[in-house]
């Protein structure tokens, strides 16, 4: 019997993870430079920070919409032709954004970079490599989602030179022109895992010790999603502000960027960190540990003026907050059954995406009303803690739920 193609065979789930990697850089890249952009285009349009910051809502509730029809048809047909389109149109409303002359089209870009492009090349790729493995799925998918963490920190770099040595057009059309060129030929590479329909046979996953999952999965994902929410309003708020707060403080605009670049660079470890824990001490205990920390260091931001316990806060949370997005992941992809796999992530991720948005509108709202990022900081602390009361509940919940399956199974 002849042996099957490489891009057949289980080892080529590690070459999804490297596809995935790339795709997830180049479209996070976007999301994450919203913030280097809100001082340019305030000072060419005179649009306020609250309103500016809209357009990473934009981007943001977008994805989370239509990742649920991309998600559904990544679950019945697969993800590759799929991604393929998502590479094709991922650059060209970056070339739009470079030619806009209003917020409406500033909004109705990015929400279609998110509905087209950011939506296709992350949630669906997610689901994908989880499939591909049955063993070290934490540091499958961690390795996958740390290249949003590589993206969110050189891609603002790169605009930030790019606006400094030419303006903010030539950013944009820039961006749009290299993300083709780069994301179509790395799409084609895309293959969905062998064991995609026979896996969608199993009604549900084990637990560490054997045991099914006791929860429905509608209960998993109402619960995570819930978390979810509240932890990614907590995130969004240094994500889309730091930047900005930063060069408010006097720091310069490359000093500030190279601070965000840091914070990237430690998140991309922190998504290794965070799948690897999931791993070894399961994923919702990596999930509550990860978001501890996140919560603990968001609203010390705007206390701090040291550049050296700047930079150690910005590292600090980049690891918390990354390790978090894998831990969520794995957690959807442990309590689920494949044959829902992707659409539960997608549900997941909506409310993610809506947390995210909330958090960034927000963050730029209040420092409108206030003159100043402290209580945009503040409250991302806040929702982190409801995000750890869910969590704590939910870990309540399974445990429950596992006394009265292990009862009916010494009683039959």
């Amino acid at each position: 019997m002849p042996n099957p193609k490489f891009s057949e065979r289980p080892e080529y789930g590690w070459a999804m993870v490297a596809i995935a990697f790339t795709l997830s850089a180049i479209s996070f890249g976007v999301l994450s430079s919203v913030g280097v952009f809100l001082k340019p285009l305030a000072a060419e349009f005179g649009w306020s920070r609250g309103s500016l910051s809209f357009g990473y809502s934009a981007i943001t509730l977008a994805t989370a919409f239509s990742g649920i029809l991309w998600s559904i048809i990544a679950d019945r047909y697969g993800t590759r032709w799929l991604v393929l389109f998502g590479s094709i149109v991922i650059g060209i409303p970056l070339l739009l954004l470079s030619q806009m002359e209003s917020i409406t089209e500033f909004y109705l870009y990015y929400f279609l970079f998110g509905a087209l492009g950011h939506a296709t090349v992350t949630g669906p790729l997610y689901a994908n490599v989880g499939l591909w493995f049955t063993r070290n799925v934490g540091l499958a998918i961690g390795l996958t989602v740390a290249g949003g963490a590589v993206g969110q920190g050189v891609v603002p770099v790169i605009v930030r030179y790019l606006i400094n040595h030419y303006d903010w057009q030539t950013a944009y059309a820039t961006l749009g022109v290299a993300y083709m060129i780069l994301a179509i030929p790395v799409a084609t590479l895309v293959r969905d895992s062998p064991r995609r329909k026979t896996a969608h046979a199993e009604t549900a996953p084990s637990q560490r010790d054997g045991t099914p999952f006791p929860l429905p999965p509608k209960v998993v994902v109402a619960w995570i999603a819930s978390a979810v929410v509240f932890c990614c309003v907590a995130m969004a708020v240094p994500i889309v502000h730091l930047v900005s707060l930063l060069t408010d403080k006097g720091m310069t605009p490359d000093g500030a960027v190279t601070v965000f670049l840091a914070l990237m660079v430690a998140g991309a470890f922190g998504r290794i960190l965070g799948g690897k824990l999931a791993d070894h001490i399961g994923s919702l205990q990596s999930y509550a540990c990860m978001s501890v920390l996140q919560t603990s260091v968001i609203f010390l931001f705007p206390h701090v003026q040291n550049t050296v316990l700047i930079y150690i806060l910005a590292m600090v949370f980049g690891l918390a907050f990354s390790g978090v997005m894998a831990s969520f992941l794995v957690a959807v992809r442990m309590m689920v059954p494949a044959r829902v796999l992707a659409r539960s992530m997608a549900i997941v991720s909506l409310f993610g995406w809506i947390g995210m948005g909330m958090g960034g509108w927000q963050g730029g709202l209040v420092f409108d009303l206030t003159g100043d990022y402290v209580w945009s900081f503040a409250n991302g602390s806040i929702a982190g803690v409801i995000n750890l009361i869910i969590l704590a509940l939910f870990y309540l919940n399974i445990r429950r739920a596992s006394g009265h399956q292990r009862a009916q199974l010494a009683s039959t």
